[in-house]
């Protein structure tokens, strides 16, 4: 809003400017050689000329959309925009919101049921979305309750922010980077083909909680499953649990603790105040655990705890973070792609500190003798670049850095076949607690997507051996691996190319329509 507005600005400071020099340069014209001659007719625009520009001008809008450099130069053009925009209005005959001048452009410009991002209907004969042709779903069976007959181990669910996978057995300067992790995992049960769905905490969270991709409110949880098997639950989280509204989605206010960053908005470690921005310090938050279950009294029931420790998020430094790691922090203000070695010593210091966070953790249940009864599960939210693929953050990329997280489970012989998403972990965890539920199936990929899953800008899957097959439904192009992206449409209708294609899409389609009939439900 600050950018549109100061370019709004800009734009009327030129016109003003540009009106006070016309009308001065009027005025003096007018002074020394009284009123000016009328132009002569060659020089004024004709009608055939206006009409050619008339025309010209929406011919040439509509090919520039459908070449991407082009279309990405002209976007940064307000004039271009109020052009494209009234010309779209007035193509958009079926007034579905799609067009001869938006992007991706309208196929089917009669028909508001058919048009790009539209919900395939399955069965109907309709390929509503113009890709793969008519979806053929069938609704999964419901889930049976989870009930955990017999001894109730304690759960301890800690989400580490922005976390890729190759922390774990990183050295830096001969120092592992996460020694308690690697310790867990030599004991207990490890996979390296754990993904997150999407590039965004809200979204992961909810899946993780949820087992499904963008759950509604009131859909099951695995808060409520444990809740429903006696447990007590608690929350201390370094981040604002309530935005996007992870909380109301996962009923984390169900149980008898929650600590967040809301909560403890005055120990923020920085000035930010907004809900997005919130963060607190994991050693505040053990300090909170301390002060409310410190009492070894308090543990002859049986506790669900989740934690969520930030420090690995950017800008991967904050006070209080210790020093383990060799280098110094790296500076705000001087994060940047030339600086990219500084960067990751601080971002992997900040994983270090998480790791470190967790032996804390640790030694606290072991003092409270309830360490050898407790089930204790680690994973993230989703990964983070380090300008290694060319961008800083997250949910820029469906690949390897920005999507593969750890998982890690204290108890050893819990079975991983093939890869496992986010939204895989609810029932994982629910079974290694000793939940009576029907064995999962294998997987043989995982379903990713950027932005909404409604409007995603690509879709994904990713299979056991850690090969991406991509879909850019923007450009209507497909990428398998590390290959260059190919056009949909040059793929040939029989090849093993355009199945993946097909296949993929199918599933975007199907994980849409699941979706929302179960919210309509």
């Amino acid at each position: 809003m600050l950018f549109s507005l100061s370019e709004t600005g800009l734009i009327l400071i030129v016109l003003l400017g540009a009106m006070v020099l016309y009308l001065a340069s009027r005025w003096c014209l007018k002074r020394h050689w009284g009123d000016a001659p009328a132009l002569p007719d060659r020089s004024r625009l004709s009608y055939r000329q206006l009409a050619a520009a008339l025309v010209a001008a929406p011919l040439l809008l509509f090919a520039a959309n459908t070449i991407g450099d082009a279309r990405s130069a002209l976007t940064r053009f307000n004039s271009v925009i109020l052009v494209s925009t009234v010309l779209g209005e007035a193509t958009d005959f079926d007034r579905d919101g799609w067009s001869f001048f938006s992007y991706p452009i309208d196929g089917q410009i009669f028909d508001p049921a058919r048009h790009p991002y539209a919900l395939d209907i399955p069965g109907n004969g309709i390929d509503e979305d113009g890709f793969g042709g008519d979806l053929s779903v069938a609704a999964p069976a419901p889930a049976p309750p989870a009930i955990i007959a017999g001894r109730k181990p304690h759960v301890v669910l800690i989400v580490l922010e922005s976390t890729r996978a190759d922390a774990i057995g990183r050295r830096i300067g001969g120092r592992a980077v996460t020694p308690n992790l690697e310790r867990l995992a030599r004991a207990g049960s490890y996979t390296g083909n754990a993904y997150s769905h999407v590039g965004f905490t809200t979204e992961s969270l909810q899946s993780l909680f949820t087992g499904r991709l963008a759950p509604p409110r009131g859909a099951p949880t695995m808060i409520g499953d444990f809740l429903a098997n006696g447990y007590d639950v608690g929350v201390f989280s370094g981040q604002s649990e309530d935005f996007g509204n992870t909380a109301t989605v996962t009923q984390m206010r169900d149980g008898s603790i929650f600590v967040d960053a809301d909560v403890l908005r005055e120990e923020r470690a920085f000035g930010f105040a907004a809900q997005g921005s919130l963060y607190v310090d994991g050693r505040i938050l053990l300090r909170e655990f301390d002060e409310r279950l410190g009492d070894p009294a308090q543990w002859q029931t049986p506790h669900f705890l989740y934690f969520n420790f930030q420090s690995a998020h950017f800008p991967y430094n904050a006070p209080g973070i210790d020093r383990i790691l060799p280098g110094e922090p790296i500076a705000r203000g001087d994060i940047s792609a030339a600086n990219a070695d500084r960067v990751e010593e601080t971002y992997w210091n900040a994983v270090a500190y998480n790791d470190r966070l967790i032996g804390e953790l640790i030694d606290r249940l072991h003092r409270l003798g309830v360490y050898d009864d407790t089930l204790l599960v680690i994973t993230a939210d989703h990964g983070e670049s380090l300008f290694d693929d060319g961008f800083l953050g997250h949910g820029h990329m469906l690949n390897r850095q920005q999507t593969r997280i750890p998982f890690i489970i204290s108890a050893p012989g819990v079975p991983f076949d093939g890869p496992i998403g986010l939204a895989d972990m609810r029932g994982i965890i629910l079974r290694a607690a000793g939940a009576a539920l029907p064995p999962a199936l294998a997987n043989d990929s995982i379903f990713q997507y950027l932005g909404t899953i409604d409007r995603p800008g690509e879709i994904g899957s990713v299979d056991a051996r850690g090969r991406w097959t991509v879909f850019d439904l923007s450009e209507r192009s497909v990428r398998f691996g590390e290959g260059r992206a190919i056009p949909y449409d040059d793929l040939p209708a029989a090849s093993p190319a355009r199945a993946a294609a097909d296949a993929l899409i199918d599933r975007w389609a199907r994980e849409r329509w699941l979706q929302r009939t179960q919210h309509d439900g």
